[in-house]
């Protein structure tokens, strides 16, 4: 699988004591299979540290998910057990895991759902009406935490390194589908350069090719529905 980190540096060697505490799943190096998403972390630590954002690119394999030499934990969505373990890990503000996991997948508890995180703390809202809301949240986010040095063996930085400038339109759309319309890279691939929206990039003239690639994903997104 391919999976992403936003940063405004290229990463070519994790260093764990690197790690942020009071994140989601604990201190740990991150990553998203989801390429928007890595792109908005890009360019939000660029304008942190007055720099282009980047886009780092790697290959995990998933086989870690299998058998039991990894420790493992894995949050298909939201739900109560997720909330109590990012509420854990978030009250955690120490060098130190509250857990022993290798590896941790789940979605995100982006912004909005922090904040409501901090009320829930302060028994502002109650958990099953915190979950409640959780149910309306539509927007795609996922996220994979390396916590260990032996879970990084899984992990392999990709030769080709993505600068947050320079992500080609191709790369970013086919991306796209694959996590919007649940299709597999090839399919993906195939669905977008058979596609009258790429055809329309093919002629310069028209302009397409100097657009933003979500506006392109977005006319693609369109003819296909």
């Amino acid at each position: 699988m391919k999976v992403y980190h936003g940063s405004h540096v290229e990463i070519d060697e994790i260093d764990l004591s690197k790690s942020e505490i009071s994140r989601d799943f604990g201190l740990g190096f991150y990553v998203t299979k989801l390429l928007q998403q890595a792109e908005y972390w890009a360019a939000r630590k660029g304008r942190e540290n007055k720099t282009k954002g980047v886009v780092n690119e790697y290959v995990f394999r998933e086989s870690a998910f299998i058998g039991d030499y990894y420790k493992t934990l894995r949050f298909a969505d939201y739900s109560g057990e997720w909330l109590d373990f990012v509420v854990k890990n978030r009250r955690n503000a120490t060098l130190n895991n509250v857990h022993d996991y290798d590896i941790v997948e789940g979605p995100v508890a982006n912004d909005d759902i922090a904040t409501r995180i901090l009320v829930y703390l302060k028994n502002g809202v109650s958990k099953s009406d915190f979950l409640e809301e959780l149910k309306f949240k539509r927007d795609p986010s996922h996220q994979i935490v390396f916590c260990t040095q032996r879970s990084l063996r899984v992990l392999e930085k990709s030769f080709k390194k993505m600068d947050f400038n320079e992500i080609t339109i191709d790369d970013a759309v086919v991306q796209s589908l694959v996590v919007d319309y649940n299709m597999n890279e090839d399919q993906a691939t195939k669905t977008y350069f058979k596609s009258k929206t790429y055809s329309l990039l093919l002629d310069e003239k028209n302009g397409y090719s100097d657009k933003p690639w979500q506006e392109i994903y977005a006319m693609l997104k369109q003819e296909l529905n």
